[in-house]
């Protein structure tokens, strides 16, 4: 409370009161830094204050698709109108681009290693472990690699592999005579 006291030219006074009220800034909180693989959605949410706006088009609470690594700053408005801001750092990781190899055709008993590349570490289909020799089987089979970055990042790429049978080779016994 403030008193002011006036003095006119007379020399009479008087007084009068006012109240001051200083209401605190909001403790806005964006929340943790997050990191994301590429197409994946976030949806960020501001915390201590009444309203909330946020820049870069977001919308409070709702989800959206961020495109590249950005921060992200929310601006919370207390219910008496005070005003603070808080940032958010959204780290966007790359999709590997993850390669299973060529397609391959071989014969029937012939041996075969598949290495994917493109990411930090492969997980193969049908029992194959990456880098590792193996017999296929006769028929057309497709093997599938995921692989995955050190981000944990996640991306497939697929080979087909073609194993052909061997041929059925007959040979029959002749009997000749000398000089025939």
């Amino acid at each position: 409370v403030y008193t002011v006291t006036g003095t006119n030219g007379n020399n009479c006074t008087n007084t009068d009161q006012v109240s001051v009220i200083v209401n605190p800034l909001p403790v806005v909180n964006a929340g943790a830094d997050i990191a994301v693989c590429a197409g994946t959605s976030v949806t960020l949410t501001g915390a201590g204050a009444a309203t909330y706006t946020w820049d870069n088009g977001v919308t409070n609470g709702t989800a959206f698709v961020p495109s590249t690594t950005t921060t992200y700053t929310v601006t919370g408005t207390s219910a008496a109108g005070c005003v603070s801001t808080d940032q958010v750092t959204v780290t966007v990781n790359p999709i590997p681009n993850v390669f299973a190899g060529n397609d391959i055709t071989l014969c029937e008993n012939q041996t075969l290693t598949l290495t994917g590349s493109g990411a930090a570490t492969y997980t193969w289909n049908n029992g194959v472990i990456d880098g590792g020799q193996f017999t296929p089987t006769v028929g057309t089979t497709t093997y599938t690699v995921t692989g995955t970055t050190a981000a944990g990042c996640i991306n497939t790429d697929q080979v087909i592999v073609t194993v052909n049978p061997l041929p059925v080779v007959v040979a029959n016994d002749v009997t000749v005579c000398l000089g025939g």
